[in-house]
C-alpha cells in the first residue's frame, strides 16, 4: 500500500499546510525583496518595531514583540550594532538596562525598503472584506497559538 493511501489530511491539516506554504513563500519573496536593502525580513521587522514603537525600546520587549529567544536578540541587535542601523545604550535611570535606538542610516534603511513593499502587490487583489476576514482568522490563530506556547513553555523565557 502506497503511503499516499495511508495518510490523510483532515481540513485542518490540509489548511496548515497551505498557511505554512504561503508564509514560506511570502518570506522568501520578502528575503528577495530586502536583499537590495542588505536586510534581512528580521532586521526590517526590527526596524519597523522601533520606528513604530510609542515607548522605550529595551532588547526584552523586541524579544516578546518579534517572538525570538532574548539571546538571539542579543545577537541580532549586534550584528545591526554593526552595520550602523542601531544604537544600543544604557538607560539612564535604570543602568543595568539597555536601550535600542534606531540610528540615522537605520531610519533611512527603514523608509528605504517600506517604499519598496512587495507586500501591498501581493495583496492587492484581495477585497477589504477578505483582508478582514484574513486579518481576523490570523488573528484567532495567532491568539492559539501563543495560549499554547504560554502553557507549554517552561519559565524563565515567555511570550
Amino acid at each position: 500500500m502506497g503511503l499516499k493511501n495511508v495518510v490523510k489530511l483532515d481540513e485542518n491539516e490540509k489548511a496548515w499546510l497551505l498557511l505554512s506554504r504561503t508564509l514560506r513563500a511570502l518570506e522568501r519573496a520578502r528575503e528577495i525583496e530586502l536583499e537590495r536593502f542588505d536586510l534581512s525580513p528580521i532586521e526590517a521587522a526590527v526596524l519597523h518595531a522601533l520606528i513604530t514603537a510609542d515607548e522605550t525600546v529595551i532588547p526584552a520587549k523586541l524579544s516578546r514583540w518579534l517572538y525570538r529567544e532574548p539571546h538571539t536578540m542579543s545577537g541580532l541587535l549586534n550584528r545591526m550594532e554593526d552595520k550602523g542601523l542601531v544604537k544600543k545604550s544604557k538607560d539612564l535611570e535604570k543602568k543595568n538596562l539597555v536601550r535600542v535606538t534606531l540610528t540615522k542610516k537605520g531610519e533611512q534603511a527603514f523608509h528605504q525598503q517600506w517604499d519598496a513593499r512587495i507586500v501591498p502587490k501581493i495583496t492587492s487583489f484581495l477585497s477589504k472584506k477578505e483582508l478582514d476576514n484574513l486579518e481576523e482568522c490570523l488573528n484567532k490563530l495567532e491568539g492559539k497559538a501563543l495560549g499554547l506556547i504560554r502553557d507549554l513553555q517552561p519559565l524563565p523565557y515567555r511570550l
